[in-house]
């Protein structure tokens, strides 16, 4: 059941916008998308052809939808989008404010239309102050401008991107949370709201525990260069076999077990050594030690003593390695979909799994304006 029964309207593109709506077809809810003749830009990434079929960024962000082209411009086209709207219980939209005000999809006017409808706005910035209308992707609002990148990216190093739709679909997953507040709501009131996310927003709170320290203290320590990172025992290390993982004590028995870990519980009983280890040269003495160790030892070998230790760790693992790692498997990481071509092909699941049964995934990505005179003739009741 889950979201079966729901109607949403999608006017978006790129990424925040189509994939917190993706989920939501992946979970039953009957999804419209909205698009002009020229389309989603992600469409124009991978061909979707006999010979190649199935674009995996459009499909990822757009599989089970039905696609409608609109020209929003035009006031027949304006009126299917309002009578859209009308019938549909979410809105789901990432264009810039100003764009929804000059064609007349503003929160206000649709309201006025359809005021049980929840009206969710995807912006960079947010729907106020002096940039609310400026264009963002990720990669600047979320990644760049919140601080996110600075916090992440050691200042001996030169900045690096986040990956494509990296913010965005954590911006999807927020606004997908707001989305079904709003929609519980809904069924004790009978009102919609609008509902307002941001990239900068979400990447706010994504860096929070940073950002909390700096709001609540005046300053905060965030990425360093590895030689001058207070905690010798927490980070990468690279093994014999040329692997890396990562180790994070998570608790004071970490320290005791690390140390027996590299064969020196001699250091436990000596006071400078004593946790926390204020002395930086110590430190990376200590950090030495734990380099030379894991060092010595394939990633199988020293994997194995360390979960003997119950220390948390985890190999630094290519997305070629997740791809046929059984447990990413068994954790549901993975589902099957149509191509659009009577074929099938793997891609990443939605981030949450229902074990008592939930809707299939709907079909494949659409066609641009695949459905648009199915829609336009459900909308006039034929």
């Amino acid at each position: 059941m889950l979201l079966e029964g729901l109607n949403v309207v999608e006017l978006s593109t790129w990424v925040a916008g189509p994939g917190c709506a993706a989920i939501m077809a992946d979970w039953g809810a009957s999804v419209i998308k909205v698009e002009s003749a020229a389309g989603d830009p992600t469409r124009g990434f991978f061909p979707d052809t006999a010979e190649s079929p199935g674009n995996p960024i459009f499909a990822l962000e757009n599989r089970g939808k039905r696609s409608i082209v609109l020209n929003l411009t035009q006031p027949q086209d304006r009126e299917a989008m309002l009578a859209l709207l009308r019938g549909a219980d979410i809105f789901v939209t990432n264009l810039r404010p100003g764009a929804l005000a000059r064609v007349g999809l503003d929160y206000e006017t649709v309201r006025a239309h359809a005021p049980r409808l929840i009206y969710s706005s995807i912006t960079g910035y947010g729907l106020e102050g002096p940039d609310a209308d400026l264009p963002a992707f990720d990669l600047t609002a979320f990644w760049t401008r919140s601080g996110v990148a600075a916090s992440t990216i050691p200042p001996d190093q030169e900045p690096f991107a986040c990956r494509p739709g990296f913010g965005d679909h954590t911006t999807g997953l927020a606004t997908l949370s707001a989305i079904l507040a709003a929609l519980h709501e809904r069924t004790q009131t009978g009102r919609g709201r609008l509902v307002e996310t941001s990239l900068l927003r979400t990447a706010a709170y994504a860096i929070g525990w940073d950002l909390a320290i700096l709001l609540r203290y005046g300053d905060v320590v965030t990425a360093q260069p590895r030689r001058d990172r207070p905690s010798p025992i927490t980070g990468y290390f690279r093994t014999a076999d040329d692997q890396w993982l990562c180790v994070v004590p998570r608790g004071e028995g970490c320290f005791p077990a690390m140390m027996r870990f590299i064969g020196r519980p001699d250091l436990l009983d000596d006071p400078a050594y004593a946790q926390p280890i204020l002395d930086l040269e110590r430190v990376r003495e200590v950090r030495a030690l734990v380099d030379a160790a894991i060092g010595a030892l394939t990633l199988e070998q020293a994997g194995r003593a360390l979960t003997d230790a119950d220390l948390i760790w985890a190999p630094m693992a290519r997305l070629k390695d997740l791809v046929v790692d059984p447990q990413a498997e068994a954790a549901g990481c993975f589902v099957e979909v149509e191509d659009g071509w009577q074929g099938r092909f793997r891609a990443p699941a939605a981030p949450a799994r229902f074990p008592e049964g939930a809707p299939n995934v709907r079909g494949p990505a659409p066609r641009l304006g695949q459905h648009t005179q199915e829609i336009l003739r459900e909308l006039n009741g034929d």
